[in-house]
């Protein structure tokens, strides 16, 4: 493992027109309330946030992990966005994931 909350897989669905889904999996070294992956996001290749999603426990006992990221507005520009997990307390140093955006969805 290369960090403390790593994004493992990613499988993105077009849901319309410039909006996706997400089914994200996390690995993370979650011990407790004071240390775990605490939110997903999806960024865009400009750095730009486009969706985030709020964990609100600890995985500790359930690794990895798969959570969704709903609705996230992705403008036609876009081809690829990179998703990240956010880490309690060392933040975003995991290892990040770079979806190539459906086909079907430009």
């Amino acid at each position: 493992m290369a960090g403390d909350a790593d994004v493992i897989g990613v499988n993105a669905s077009r849901q319309g027109k410039e909006v996706y889904d997400f089914l994200v999996t996390v690995r993370s070294k979650d011990t407790g309330w004071d240390r775990y992956a605490d939110r997903i996001e999806a960024v865009a290749p400009d750095g730009r946030v486009l969706g985030t999603r709020i964990l609100e426990h600890p995985h500790d006992d359930e690794q990895p992990f798969t959570r969704d990221l709903f609705g996230v507005h992705i403008p036609d520009t876009f081809h690829k966005v990179t998703i990240r997990a956010h880490f309690k307390p060392t933040g975003w140093m995991g290892e990040t994931f770079v979806v190539r955006l459906p086909e079907d969805a430009r």
